[in-house]
């Protein structure tokens, strides 16, 4: 259930409106910073700098933020794939700012826009936005993969396309806390592998591992879906546009990656439906069903499905 929100509990105006000169600084910092340490993180870890512990909290983090944005961000707050207590809401709203892609009533109102002119002109992101040569799906595919929120211009306004997430306290709430709960995000893997170890090194070795490898590494997965997803993979599924199926980001993703399914039947809280297609946030929100915390799933509709593969017979 939600409630009106009053101007003192308003998020603040950068993540209402487009833009903000430091949301952008921010984005800008949290993408470009844990990328660059992907390289080095390859030879470090080839240099035996890497411990049981911090594999340990690299997929710690990783599993927990990747819930986050897939389960909550995305198929609940975007979709309403299903609704869930208040303990559970909060919980997914932070999860998914930990892992350091906007607040939530950002994240959702350019995902919703995304939906509504997907492939077409007025999408955020893309990989078509400038033609079909090589040169220009290139192009695009950078930019649908990350340029996009590094100097995009057509970022959605949450005021239009979010209103419901605005006047709902919990959702304000996490939005204005953005900033710590990334400050949270950051820090916490250096200080859980620090106090584990004992260590200063046990510190270093979780902040580079479990905050910036498992960063950059999150967001990539993400972009790709937003990019690779739209430009190649399997349409078992009639949409109204280029998404696809792509398999091995399937498991990285948790299920975003069934993506021709998702843009066929958006409330559908089951990307995977195929045999063998694995989608671990939809196991994972079959959990939270049984436990009382979800509840009003929108499970695929057998006869809906079998319409929509119908068409591509």
């Amino acid at each position: 259930m939600t409630s009106a929100v009053g101007t003192d509990d308003a998020p603040p105006e950068e993540f209402q409106s487009v833009g903000g000169t430091l949301e952008r600084a921010l984005i800008w910092v949290f993408i470009v910073v844990p990328t660059v340490a992907l390289l080095p993180g390859i030879f470090f870890a080839w240099g035996g700098w890497i411990g049981w512990r911090d594999i340990v909290i690299l997929i710690a983090f990783y599993a927990i933020t990747t819930t986050g944005i897939g389960a909550g961000y995305h198929r609940c707050f975007t979709h309403g794939s299903f609704k869930c207590r208040r303990g559970l809401k909060i919980a997914l709203a932070i999860a998914g700012s930990m892992a350091l892609e906007g607040p939530v009533i950002r994240w959702v109102a350019d995902h919703r826009k995304h939906h509504k002119f997907s492939d077409r002109d007025g999408d955020p992101h893309s990989p078509w936005r400038y033609g079909t040569t090589a040169w220009a799906v290139t192009k695009g595919f950078l930019f649908a993969h990350a340029g996009w929120v590094l100097w995009g211009d057509e970022r959605a306004e949450p005021k239009h396309y979010a209103p419901d997430l605005l006047n709902d306290r919990d959702l304000a709430m996490a939005s204005r806390q953005f900033r710590v709960l990334a400050v949270t995000s950051l820090l916490a893997p250096a200080l859980i592998g620090g106090l584990w170890a004992g260590s200063w090194h046990g510190a270093a070795t979780g902040f580079f591992w479990g905050t910036l490898v498992r960063i950059a590494l999150m967001h990539h997965v993400t972009f790709s879906i937003n990019s690779i997803c739209h430009v190649t993979g399997k349409k078992p599924f009639t949409a109204r546009d280029r998404s696809g199926n792509v398999w091995w980001l399937a498991i990285l993703s948790q299920g975003e990656s069934w993506h021709n399914l998702h843009h066929a039947d958006p409330t559908c809280a089951r990307h995977g439906v195929l045999k063998g297609q694995i989608d671990i946030n939809a196991w994972l929100i079959k959990r939270f069903e049984r436990l009382g915390w979800a509840y009003d799933v929108r499970w695929p509709d057998p006869a809906r499905l079998e319409k929509k593969r119908a068409a591509t017979t």
